[in-house]
């Protein structure tokens, strides 16, 4: 029965490792990162400090609901850049997946790499295989003002539009 207790105890502690014990709250300060975009480009969440940031997490390019959201962001995009207010992709994909990704469906906006999925992880959202479909908005001081754990792929991108326009 002890050593039971001990392997139950021990798997909780590696799961909870690996899938991240702490859950971001609106308030928290955003985990920085720094990866490497499809533009080839490190991308530093520090280096959009001063503006209101979209942070979109998803679990893989070119699946059917992962391009669904994706075009929707492109769809309103025009709508994110009168508000000045960058999109950010991210996802486990690799730099050439994100590239052919973005240059099949138009996108607009960037998309980065997580392949170590520390990021991920950082915001609670890492999954073994993938990433799970979360979005969070960063505020111009670097602080979460909004989460979003529940995201219909279709109407994502205006439910965000529409809290952007109530913030500003």
């Amino acid at each position: 029965m002890k050593l039971m207790k001990q392997i139950g105890l021990t798997l909780m502690i590696s799961l909870t490792a690996l899938f991240g014990g702490e859950t971001l709250q609106v308030g928290d300060k955003a985990p920085d990162f720094n990866l490497m975009g499809d533009d080839s480009v490190n991308h530093q969440l520090t280096d959009y400090r001063g503006k209101i940031v979209v942070v979109y997490f998803y679990p893989k390019d070119d699946t059917p609901g992962c391009t669904k959201e994706a075009c929707a962001f492109r769809d309103q995009y025009s709508e994110f850049e009168k508000l000045g207010v960058p999109v950010l992709g991210i996802s486990y994909d690799g730099r050439d997946s994100h590239i052919a990704f973005k240059k099949k469906y138009d996108l607009p906006f960037t998309l980065l790499t997580d392949a170590d999925k520390s990021v991920s992880a950082a915001y609670g959202v890492q999954g073994m295989f993938s990433a799970s479909r979360e979005t969070f908005i960063v505020g111009k001081d670097g602080k979460i003002v909004k989460i979003y754990p529940q995201v219909s792929v279709s109407e994502h991108a205006g439910e965000i539009l529409k809290d952007l326009a109530e913030m500003k």
